[in-house]
């Protein structure tokens, strides 16, 4: 971890495709949400750096900033099968802030060590100077990491349809 990124991981039971089936679909982003910010989402599932999709999100959750429903178009910055996957979003503000979120698997033992990150050293410096970042804190990214090992084990129902 460093000033600007924060990264947790965890070893789930399940292959790396099995993984990355809910990493790659819209809805996984919405089935595996820590945070509780992710409401629903619209979209086909990623194949390729570009692709994106919409997430309607809540930021009441968050209990912050009285934002209440607004979307986000989230844009996958790398999409490497198996491997890795990040993405930034565009929401209200515009240009965009420039903050990325992303996982990283490696194969280890019975499953895959799953790393998830929420990098904003790139961010714009007025949104720097306001101090509000990081918006997710590490718990978050901890507890999806726990909803997305419970969500392979029970079996993704999206898991084969890659």
């Amino acid at each position: 971890m460093s000033e600007d990124r924060i990264e947790v991981d965890r070893h789930i039971v399940a292959p790396p495709d099995e993984i990355f089936a809910v990493l790659t679909d819209p809805q996984g982003h919405v089935a595996i949400d820590g945070s509780g910010m992710l409401m629903s989402a619209d979209g086909r599932r990623v194949a390729t750096a570009g692709d994106s999709f919409v997430v309607h999100m809540d930021r009441e959750a968050l209990g912050d900033l009285p934002m209440g429903l607004y979307d986000v178009d989230v844009t996958i910055l790398t999409l490497e099968p198996d491997r890795e996957i990040s993405w930034t979003v565009v929401g209200t503000v515009r240009p965009p802030i420039g903050h990325v979120y992303g996982y990283r698997l490696e194969p280890e033992g019975d499953g895959t060590r799953v790393t998830s990150f929420y990098d904003w050293s790139d961010i714009r410096e007025d949104w720097r100077d306001k101090g509000v970042f990081p918006v997710v804190r590490p718990e978050s990214l901890s507890a999806t990491l726990g909803i997305l090992a419970r969500t392979v084990a029970r079996g993704y129902p999206l898991a084969t349809a890659r």
